[in-house]
């Protein structure tokens, strides 16, 4: 057996950087990220644009992600937990980082460490911070309002009753009132205008503090949603804000899957679990190193899955110029694509198949899928090796 120390890098073993050979890669393009950002300022008109960095930036990393932002103008970031301010502070030094699941017991010293700004959503919370800004001097929070989407936040009653109230606790000192579009990616929603109308009402008697209505989708409803300030979202990660529309956002992310092998099987023969996809003619399959362990869906599956039967197409990769469709279902670790039409000098072990990203839409993946943008974006796992291409 050669000795390791006998290896040196030549033209034979040229070395090569973990990215360029890692099984599963990601590319964030930090360019086109500021770009998005940009885009979704110019359409929130003379509201100032936020940016959500939520989910590790939709799993796209928020350190990349809140510095990018913060260099393009940002000055308003949205994070769910308070873990996830700490780590963004760093990068965006003067910023007001908005914490949408508010303060519980325990992280006051934290929120107050990092001058995080928390987002209270129930009275227990009003009442829990108000006490401990009593006591640690004057620090900012928000407000949430629940104008229709039952989730988090004070009932658009309640919190126009503390808004009149002479009593309310000196120590409440709220820079942001915000609530949430539950239908704001569908326009033709009636939904929409009675939030808005709703949210209208709370804003006004909050006379002088900020308000915010609009996430991503909100921002294409028009002028009228956009308050004072706009939280984009997806949009600047590049994924389709509202349903039916053009996407006119520039993609961020490409993920990639290397072809670990390439195999014939015959006519009649079966691929994968549950033998439930047929090879119609003799195939070629390449063998790519990315499975449900990494976000790509089981139900991206090339058949044998009930979501097949709801009219969407199966998923499909791109390799060297070919879309090559998903065959049978995804396994772990391993899914396995069709190149049967790929000629055979066009594709190898080794090769890259794209999972999305300019050549295979991240919202048509999520289709195949029966899911969302956000959910194939969040999911992308630990395995992938990742590089983020710096913004000019």
């Amino acid at each position: 057996m050669p000795d390791i120390d006998d290896f040196s890098p030549d033209d034979d073993f040229p070395l090569a950087s973990a990215f360029e050979h890692a099984p599963l890669r990601l590319t964030v393009d930090l360019g086109a990220m500021a770009d998005n950002w940009r885009d979704m300022a110019k359409r929130s008109g003379k509201a100032r644009a936020a940016a959500v960095v939520k989910a590790d930036a939709y799993g796209l990393g928020i350190e990349d992600a809140g510095q990018t932002f913060y260099r393009a103008g940002a000055r308003d970031f949205f994070v769910a937990t308070v873990a996830e301010g700490v780590t963004l502070r760093p990068y965006a030094p003067q910023a007001r980082i908005f914490v949408l699941s508010g303060v519980w017991p325990g992280q006051e010293a934290d929120i107050l460490g990092s001058d995080l700004v928390p987002v209270l959503a129930s009275e227990e919370q009003l009442s829990h911070w108000t006490a401990v800004a009593a006591q640690a001097g004057d620090h900012p929070c928000a407000l949430q309002v629940d104008t229709g989407f039952n989730r988090l936040g004070l009932t658009a009653e309640d919190a126009l009753s503390l808004a009149g109230d002479p009593c309310r606790p000196a120590s409440f000192s709220p820079v942001l009132v915000l609530s949430h579009l539950a239908c704001g990616d569908t326009p033709s929603s009636t939904m929409n205008t009675v939030q808005r109308e709703s949210f209208q009402q709370v804003a006004a008697a909050y006379e002088g503090i900020d308000s915010s209505l609009s996430a991503s989708a909100g921002i294409f409803l028009g002028p009228d949603y956009h308050f004072d300030l706009t939280r984009p979202g997806i949009a600047l990660y590049g994924g389709e804000a509202v349903n039916g529309m053009a996407n006119p956002m520039r993609p961020v992310a490409t993920a990639e899957a290397r072809i670990v092998m390439i195999r014939e099987a015959g006519e009649g023969q079966t691929v994968s679990y549950g033998g439930t996809y047929r090879l119609q003619r003799a195939s070629r399959l390449a063998i790519a190193a990315v499975g449900y362990a990494d976000g790509y869906q089981r139900s991206l599956s090339g058949s044998g899955i009930p979501l097949r039967e709801m009219g969407y197409g199966g998923a499909y990769g791109f390799v060297n110029g070919y879309q090559v469709p998903v065959a049978g279902r995804v396994t772990m670790d391993m899914t396995i694509f069709d190149v049967t039409d790929v000629p055979a000098n066009a594709v190898r072990a080794g090769d890259y198949i794209e999972l999305f990203g300019p050549n295979v839409p991240l919202d048509e993946v999520a289709r195949a899928a029966g899911t969302i943008g956000y959910e194939i974006l969040t999911s992308t796992g630990l395995r992938y090796e990742r590089l983020a291409l710096e913004a000019e």
